[in-house]
């Protein structure tokens, strides 16, 4: 079964933030990647994936966006079975990567981006593509649809994604939330689905970071809209 390297971009393709024309700022608008040479898409080395021998695969990621555009941190994870070279590849390139900053309330803001990176091979060619949200059956409808971003600041009480203090043996692992979220922003409702390893403790610590957090909301087809997705969140020592 293919993964998801045929899928479109279900992502605005935005401007560089200084290519960008002057204006007020919407009330909402999502993080997103560049789409000039700094941009996330323009840094990932094509050929050379393909020269390794990288197959159709895909790769999650989150990242912290600045005011500016620049990226505080970044974590990937997920990466489908063959993956490495991609996921090498994008840790490469997250460490240099422009995003057009998030904006709440027409003012710019911290945000986190989580987003999916899908390689294949289309007539000996490579392909990739970035999505603007983790929810597999939005990635398989190709729908054009950016998932929300917690945001820091603007009286948000997410601050950062805190690794647990007091766990038994230090690991790498992901807590799943089912997160309700209206289309101004406002944590509707927030449950723990899962956590891998089991018991480990992640999904406690995620619904804590997520608790009384504030979002860019989710945009379909360009528009702010409502959303239920399950997010996964990872964390690692």
């Amino acid at each position: 079964m293919r993964v998801l390297g045929f899928l479109a971009i279900s992502l605005w393709l935005v401007v560089d933030p200084a290519q960008s024309q002057a204006g007020p700022l919407p009330r909402f608008r999502p993080a997103l990647p560049a789409t000039g040479p700094a941009g996330l898409i323009n840094q990932i080395d094509r050929e050379g994936l393909l020269k390794k021998g990288q197959k159709e695969v895909s790769v999650m990621f989150c990242c912290g966006i600045t005011t500016s555009g620049g990226i505080l941190w970044s974590r990937t994870y997920r990466a489908t079975p063959g993956g490495a070279a991609l996921k090498a590849e994008l840790e490469r390139c997250l460490e240099k990567a422009r995003f057009s900053p998030a904006v709440y309330e027409h003012q710019p803001i911290q945000a986190v981006y989580f987003g999916t990176v899908v390689f294949g091979v289309v007539d000996n060619k490579p392909r990739l593509r970035i999505f603007g949200n983790q929810e597999i059956s939005e990635l398989l409808k190709e729908n054009d649809f950016i998932g929300p971003q917690p945001i820091i600041g603007a009286g948000s009480k997410f601050t950062a994604l805190h690794y647990p203090e007091n766990i038994s043996v230090v690991i790498s692992g992901l807590g799943y939330l089912v997160l309700k979220i209206d289309d101004a922003g406002n944590l509707q409702d927030l449950q723990i689905m899962a956590e891998d390893p089991p018991l480990s403790g992640f999904g406690s610590v995620a619904a804590v970071d997520f608790h009384g957090a504030k979002f860019i909301p989710a945009f379909r087809d360009g528009d702010p809209v409502s959303s239920n997705i399950t997010l996964p969140v990872f964390y690692e020592p």
